[in-house]
């Protein structure tokens, strides 16, 4: 057992330099019964947009308070002690900013040790401790909660998680022991495991109170209020917390090793084994189900230690760096103030894409949306889905009936283009060739105002080609979604030698307007994400081509560590458009892409809506095989790729791809790339991106006999 109270933490002192520290100030607060409760807020002194972290000053400080307070409660003073934020915030984990300079091992220990040390003391104050989570509740933060006695939760809290499953690492302050022991594994595993595997997924407040994770959920109207008068109700005996998630002994012996077992399999078969913290957090996890929680806290001492000093943690900083910061700071965008003020809003076509539009701009810029297309049919068929979403969303709670209303009453449909006069900002979702694309702008150009911004969502289609038809081309400006278009973060904004700076500041402005990510390219084939997509798509297909199976082809990318596999992602997006993007790349690129017959044909079988099954998939999604009726259409020979091979290509060619890029100024930094393709394609952060991971693996070596100049990443020849 670890004597927390022995250790000398002073080497923590060198990294307080750049921290924002979070205050804990106390006022006590009386209860209706007579007990009194002293409050602790955590507070960092700066507006909702900084966050509450806990860095060493912080957990030192907090250290104190809590001693103090566990002073008053032997002396009798006190009945209780709760622990909430400032407004919105209870804490969004630990201040990573100066981890990854950690000197050594040791150091690293002991960010792990005091914030057990601390945050653990919770639970052995000599009276009973409450967290009051008023909102964003992120690692460190919700592991405050669980050190606690007791939880209650505000229903509008933005988030609650354990995500450092996401960034390389585990739940280090208590979580990985104290969370399965609260809400049992299967639970827990969803938390700890799984969620920050799916993007990050994070809890909302209802949810966190179904798993057993909140005792109590109280409206943000009078949420201080309710948690005070609940909290006393607990003191008196008035009210009486029951926990039907907390395991038993039953759940141990049987369900826990059970879960444990399929949980390691679903990770293999999805992830492969390269990434290492979830298979840290599983061990975690699978031992909490016995021992002490001394003994719990000593594992995660030693697992944390060892990952926040490992290179997957390394580059999952410079990932998280990239987000961020980069990510909300474009290089390359224009003064905001040249921005046109966007009041209304038109989408050409009105089919699923168009109608995802719609509903994006509608739902955040809360401005009058308008769609058009070839007939009143297609247009009252588009007009319908969107309010039908709409709709869904009211359903779930997301939005209220007064709001739901009004978003519907924004939306309108039109075969009649004139009503397209007013819009400032007009953005097209039609067919993915250059004439259709010219067409629209031509006719559309002639009716709007002159000043109005014209956006196209090409995909890889030259941006210049399309303008080259209008009278003001420099008024056009690509604007490239990814799909889901609600999910997915990044826009890709395409500049052409023609694109006036004020074009460009409003596609930046709306971008951040509807909670996107903007990155600046150029107005290059396939611009970055699809552009690297195809070359992975490419290699795959060359692979079958060749003779290769295509189970094997999907767990030869494993190691690169994408969402999905090569096929599987193809399956997703739609054969026709996997087909378009090879084309544009391999008449671009003849020398460096590779064009295949087998997905033309492929395209056609899926039928004009794309719907036709062309592989099999398992109950997860994943690929197991040609359906029949491909495997009468594929073209393949009889010399199967060896999975390394296949993957040795892959990251050569990717490798060789990305210095070209950054020769021809497609972006102006690697770390663009890099964010694309975490935003755009899911590139793992444990990865960093694409470029460190090329470095790791010496494809860049390989590709061009030298590596990518990132900001230095530990462990990873940068």
């Amino acid at each position: 057992m670890t004597d927390y109270a022995l250790i000398d933490f002073t080497p923590l002192d060198a990294l307080t330099g750049d921290e924002v520290v979070t205050h804990s100030p106390v006022r006590d607060v009386r209860l209706p019964s007579g007990h009194v409760l002293a409050l602790i807020t955590l507070d960092n002194g700066r507006d909702h947009t900084r966050p509450n972290t806990l860095g060493p000053a912080t957990l030192a400080e907090l250290g104190q308070t809590l001693e103090t307070l566990k002073k008053r409660a032997v002396a009798g003073e006190i009945h209780a002690v709760a622990i909430t934020g400032k407004q919105y915030i209870l804490a969004a984990g630990a201040d990573l900013s100066d981890v990854a300079k950690l000197p050594s091992k040791d150091v690293a220990r002991l960010i792990a040790q005091r914030g057990h040390q601390v945050i653990g003391s919770l639970s052995e104050l000599g009276v009973p401790s409450f967290a009051f989570v008023n909102g964003l509740a992120l690692g460190g933060g919700l592991e405050i909660a669980l050190n606690s006695t007791y939880r209650t939760v505000d229903s509008s809290a933005a988030a609650i998680a354990l995500p450092e499953v996401f960034l390389g690492i585990i739940p280090g302050w208590g979580g990985a022991y104290l969370l399965p022991n609260l809400i049992g594994i299967e639970n827990a595993l969803e938390v700890v495991v799984s969620n920050p595997l799916k993007q990050n997924r994070m809890l909302k407040p209802q949810q966190a109170f179904d798993l057993g994770i909140m005792d109590a959920i109280f409206p943000a109207a009078s949420y201080l209020e309710d948690s005070l008068r609940w909290a006393d109700g607990v003191l008196t005996g008035r009210v009486r917390v029951e926990r039907k998630n907390e395991p038993g002994k039953l759940e141990r012996l049987t369900k826990w090793p059970i879960a444990i077992k399929m949980a390691r399999g679903m990770l293999e078969s999805k992830i492969g084994t390269v990434p290492r913290s979830p298979y840290v957090a599983l061990d975690l996890l699978d031992k909490a189900k016995s021992g002490t929680k001394a003994e719990g806290f000593a594992r995660e001492d030693e697992a944390l230690a060892e990952l926040i000093t490992g290179d997957q943690f390394a580059a999952s900083m410079y990932a998280f760096d990239l987000v961020q910061k980069r990510a909300k700071r474009p290089v390359g965008a224009p003064d905001k103030t040249l921005a046109k003020k966007v009041t209304k809003v038109g989408v050409i076509g009105a089919g699923l894409m168009a109608s995802q539009f719609a509903l994006l701009f509608v739902r955040k810029l809360r401005v009058p949306v308008i769609i058009t297309d070839l007939d009143q049919g297609r247009v009252d068929k588009g007009v319908a889905s969107i309010r039908e979403e709409i709709g869904k969303l009211e359903a779930k709670g997301r939005l209220d009936g007064d709001t739901a209303n009004q978003l519907r009453a924004l939306v309108h449909g039109t075969t009649d283009r004139s009503e397209f006069a007013d819009c400032d900002f007009v953005i097209e979702a039609v067919f993915e060739e250059v004439g259709v694309k010219q067409e629209v702008f031509s006719a559309i150009e002639k009716i709007v105002a002159d000043d109005a911004i014209l956006a196209t969502n090409t995909s890889s289609l030259s941006v210049a080609e399309i303008g080259s038809v209008l009278q003001n081309p420099e008024r056009l400006v690509g604007f490239h979604f990814f799909n889901p278009v609600a999910v997915m973060p990044l826009i890709e904004v395409v500049k052409t030698d023609a694109t006036s700076d004020a074009a460009l500041s409003t596609a930046f402005v709306v971008a951040k307007g509807l909670g996107k990510n903007a990155v600046l390219t150029a107005d290059a084939p396939g611009f970055v994400v699809n552009r690297l997509l195809a070359k992975v798509m490419g290699e795959a297909a060359r692979a079958v081509y060749e003779g290769t199976p295509i189970t094997v082809v999907e767990k030869a990318f494993a190691p690169l560590g994408l969402p999905m596999g090569p096929f599987q992602l193809i399956d997703l997006v739609g054969w026709k458009v996997a087909a378009h993007v090879q084309d544009t790349m391999a008449n671009a690129f003849p020398d460096r892409f590779f064009s295949s017959e087998n997905f033309h044909e492929l395209a056609a079988l899926s039928g004009a809506d794309g719907k036709a099954e062309v592989v099999e998939k398992d109950k997860g999604g994943r690929v197991t095989g040609w359906t029949k009726a491909a495997q009468k259409v594929l073209v393949t020979g009889k010399t199967a790729v060896a999975p390394e091979t296949i993957l040795a290509r892959v990251q050569d060619g990717l490798a060789q791809e990305i210095k070209v890029m950054l020769d021809e100024g497609v972006v102006p930094e690697v770390q663009d790339i890099d964010l694309c393709l975490i935003l755009g394609a899911g590139w793992p952060f444990i990865d960093g991106g694409a470029s460190p991971y090329l470095d790791r693996e010496g494809a860049s070596e390989r590709a061009f006999g030298d590596t990518f100049h990132h900001p230095p990443i530990r462990g990873i020849g940068a």
